[in-house]
């Protein structure tokens, strides 16, 4: 048990490590659907590449989406609307005809009965066939259009023509007037013209339950194949009828798989895959990318943006299959360019589609797809640092899925015309939902202690007020900073590494002088130094105390972590030499602590905190040169950097020899650039 403690003790964080990549396998297996996939990989169009399939079972020949839709719009455009019969409005038009002609009717008119007699028949014959209440179903409507009337709760279809309308009713009235002998024409007209009603209402309800249960009723099937019963032979052309055949047994298939949710075998099958995936990843940061590995937060950010891209597409696939190419799936390689380099970009990507294809359907052109996506992101987007290339990444991903989708469309059903464009939608919206990119690396950023080029490029704009209160309270602080920066850039564009991050941190690591800006010789103007009224103890220490003042000013500015390791490490663990020369020879026989003038550390722990070390302290010591000419130029660089070599200042950073005789080449040639030193060429 204590061999066990101590062993958790000393690996704690290898198995911290190994905790999150368990956790990552665990919710992926969680939430992935249990869905058995279909073994053969086929295409309309192309042929048959495996051996000749027969019937491994009795399956129903499943409908295609083009004959679902077709058959579904016909029955929507041969479905009857249902119109019902209003019985009380009639009757209410009844009493109010009779009142009407109690009212209008004299008692002298001739042929007063027959007047009355007739206007009463006429009304009970329009309203017995009906008169139809407008609606905005009718409004396209030809005559022949047939609706369903309702009367006594029995329906019987009749055409427009066959029915009545306000004005129809009054033609139809009118006709029969001309017709009429010794009857008032214009009174008859008069009372039906207020006394019709519209009588034939529409029924919303009753039309949709109908057409609900009329599309119920329309079978996803059509057709049987017997077991045993030749499919398609090898070589054979996939055409249209054959991959109606095909797809029917796939979904028979994943059917009949999925009904068995707690198989062991289809448990064990998904592990297997699952777990082989995130080992690659594993293996891959471990054998191939140390500064990934060593990094907890690094790793801890790559699984939960394979989580988040993982997980919605399993919710979305268990419901609507067609809605996952809504996913912005190019938000993943965005985010991860931004971050990580390329190579690890490709391959996270890569395996997290792989994770996402197991229960897609066409797995492959999903695959396909997705992975030329994630490549133009990387095209796109390595090495640019500006917001705008964002949304021209956005524009490209939604050609990239145009282009590819309608090359594998055509393969598929040969015809332009036949192209789905649904899809075409949904790839719009999928590149759209790809510029949350933008808020999302800001917020990874503040969670995983991360820092992007948007962000460094941000941080060394001079006009941000840091960098503008270092130019007013030590001017020459901020002069030497500006050269320090121009001296690391160059020589990590020819070594390789960070140069945005190096030239940030250049800018800052002397913000610190701002606290006690006349004490350090750049920002003297005149002959008094202040020096001169303190011991050097006094002077080293509030040196020294520059970089804790430095860091202290960093984090109250909010900066992030990675810019105040320039702020600890450009001087390292060196010694204020000066002023320990200086103690030794105003107190000869005193014993000195040489803590006292040492600086606390730590020392660079990277190649572009060891360039900026390198390029401070030249660029510093050449300040102090009288008469600068090449040969003195040469002297000074090499024997400062061999005195940080010698005090092992560099012991921790990733930067070889080689790349240190580069580094003092490019400081060599950018000091003779800025004194304007010549070579001496023979008379």
């Amino acid at each position: 048990m204590k061999a066990l403690i101590n062993h958790l003790r000393h690996h704690y964080y290898s198995w911290f490590k190994i905790f999150s990549f368990a956790t990552a396998v665990f919710l992926v297996m969680w939430f992935l659907p249990r869905i058995g996939k279909f073994q053969y990989e086929f295409q309309q169009g192309k042929p048959w590449q495996h051996a000749t399939l027969y019937a491994p079972f009795d399956f129903a020949i499943y409908k295609s989406e083009r004959q679902l839709r077709e058959e579904r719009d016909r029955i929507v455009n041969q479905n009857y609307p249902y119109f019902e019969f209003d019985k009380q409005a009639t009757d209410r038009g009844k009493d109010a005809l009779l009142q009407l002609l109690d009212e209008k009717l004299p008692d002298q008119l001739l042929n007063r009965l027959k007047t009355r007699q007739l206007t009463i028949k006429l009304f009970d014959v329009v309203q017995q066939r009906g008169i139809i209440q407008h609606h905005r179903i009718l409004e396209q409507a030809d005559k022949d259009m047939k609706i369903q009337v309702v009367k006594e709760r029995v329906a019987s279809v009749y055409a427009l023509s066959d029915l009545f309308t306000i004005s129809t009713a009054y033609e139809f009235a009118s006709r029969v007037v001309d017709t009429a002998k010794f009857v008032d024409r214009p009174l008859i007209l008069n009372i039906l013209s207020d006394a019709f009603t519209q009588n034939l209402v529409y029924n919303e309800t009753m039309s949709k339950e109908e057409l609900r249960q009329s599309l119920d009723k329309v079978s996803p099937t059509f057709g049987m194949r017997q077991q045993g019963e030749l499919i398609i032979s090898e070589g054979d052309l996939i055409d249209e009828e054959k991959f109606v055949v095909l797809n029917s047994l796939r979904l028979e298939t994943e059917k009949r798989t999925g009904d068995f949710k707690r198989s062991n075998t289809l448990l064990f099958g998904q592990f297997v895959l699952v777990l082989s995936v995130f080992s690659i990843l594993f293996l891959f940061i471990r054998l191939l990318r140390n500064e990934i590995f060593n990094e907890m937060k690094k790793i801890n950010l790559i699984l939960l943006l394979m989580i988040l891209t993982i997980l919605p597409s399993y919710l979305i696939l268990t419901r609507e299959a067609a809605l996952v190419y809504l996913l912005p799936f190019g938000l993943l390689p965005i985010i991860l360019i931004t971050f990580f380099d390329s190579r690890t970009t490709v391959l996270v990507h890569l395996l997290t589609i792989f994770l996402v294809a197991i229960v897609v359907p066409n797995a492959f052109q999903f695959a396909f797809l997705q992975l030329i996506v994630g490549y133009v992101v990387v095209f796109s987007l390595d090495k640019h640092s500006r917001r705008f290339y964002f949304f021209r990444t956005s524009g490209l991903i939604f050609l990239t899925y145009l282009i590819v989708y309608i090359g594998f469309s055509l393969i598929q059903v040969s015809e332009f015309g036949l192209i789905d464009t649904t899809m075409i939608w949904l790839f719009a919206l999928s590149a759209a939902l790809t510029l949350l990119a933008l808020p999302l690396i800001y917020f990874f950023e503040r969670i995983f202690g991360q820092i992007t080029d948007l962000t460094l490029l941000e941080l060394s704009n001079t006009n941000s007020p840091l960098l503008r209160e270092l130019a007013s309270k030590a001017p020459g602080t901020f002069q030497h900073s500006m050269q320090v920066a121009n001296f690391a850039e160059e020589a990590l564009y020819a070594i390789g590494g960070n140069v945005m991050l190096a030239r940030t941190g250049a800018l800052y690591h002397d913000i610190g002088k701002m606290q006690n800006p006349y004490y350090f010789i750049e920002n003297q103007m005149g002959s008094y130094n202040p020096h001169d009224d303190i011991t050097p103890v006094e002077s080293a220490g509030i040196i020294i105390d520059h970089v804790i003042f430095g860091i202290e000013m960093a984090r109250k500015a909010k900066l992030p972590e990675q810019i105040i390791d320039f702020i600890r490490t450009h001087h390292g663990t060196s010694r204020v030499n000066y002023f320990y020369v200086m103690q030794q020879r105003q107190f000869p026989g005193l014993h000195i602590d040489e803590r006292d003038f040492r600086y606390k550390g730590p020392v660079p722990f990277s190649k572009e905190t060891a360039v900026v070390m390198m390029s401070d302290s030249v660029e510093a010591a050449s300040r102090s040169m009288k008469a600068p000419t090449e040969q003195k130029i040469n002297d000074l660089v090499e024997n400062i950097i061999a005195k940080q070599v010698e005090t092992q200042q560099f012991i921790n950073s990733n930067i070889t020899f080689r790349e240190i005789t580069t580094v003092k080449s490019i400081l060599k040639k950018k000091l003779l650039n800025s004194y304007h030193v010549r070579i001496a060429y023979p008379e």
